[in-house]
């Protein structure tokens, strides 16, 4: 939840300056159903312990299809930040058994209490690649407590090079966000003065 909360955040980071992020927003992505599914599937899979002998194995297929649609929409700025992120949690998820592993430390200082249900980051014993999983933690008593990686913070840093590089000026006609010009400037430039 705290990887999400921070997402919203990135997105919405232009509007401290008075832009918003229109690129982002209005982009046609291909395949979006694929990143909605893979993030449906991840609440499934934590929230609903009925899965918990496929678990593993949703898990990864969840990081399988979010770099799949990162490389499909390779062209969106952000998204190969996005994807170097989701591929090296993925990387540590699949060689640990579909847990992205954590460092003891950070599930103690985050308040995780780790039960019996599956769990997509945990304490794992002879974890491989450890460094790649959740090393750090936004302790408690911090809202949304929870431990994260090296690739987290590049997914959110990803999310918001995406947010300010297609971001426009509140107020400015939509072509200026995509780089053409206004209606004002193909008047001067269609103009005999401007040609």
């Amino acid at each position: 939840m705290l990887i999400l909360a921070l997402g919203i955040i990135a997105v919405a980071s232009p509007l401290v300056a008075g832009r918003w992020p229109a690129g982002l927003l209005l982009h046609r992505f291909r395949w979006p159903l694929l990143i909605w599914g893979a993030l449906a599937a991840q609440i499934v899979i934590i929230e609903f312990d009925a899965l918990h002998d496929l678990a593993p194995v949703l898990h990864i297929l969840t990081y399988v299809a979010a770099l799949l649609f990162l490389w499909l929409n390779r062209e969106v700025r952000g998204a190969l930040v996005v994807g170097a992120g989701a591929l090296m949690n993925g990387v540590a998820i699949a060689l640990n058994g579909g847990t992205l592993p954590a460092r003891a430390a950070a599930v103690e200082a985050a308040g995780i209490d780790a039960g019996d249900d599956f769990a997509n980051s945990a304490v794992v014993d002879d974890a491989v690649l450890p460094w790649l999983g959740d090393v750090f933690a936004w302790p408690e008593p911090l809202p949304l407590a929870n431990t994260f990686s090296v690739g987290d913070i590049l997914i959110v840093a990803g999310v918001a090079i995406a947010a300010w590089s297609g971001s426009r000026r509140i107020g400015a006609p939509v072509t200026e966000a995509a780089g053409e010009p206004t209606d004002q400037a193909r008047e001067v430039s269609d103009s005999p003065e401007g040609r």
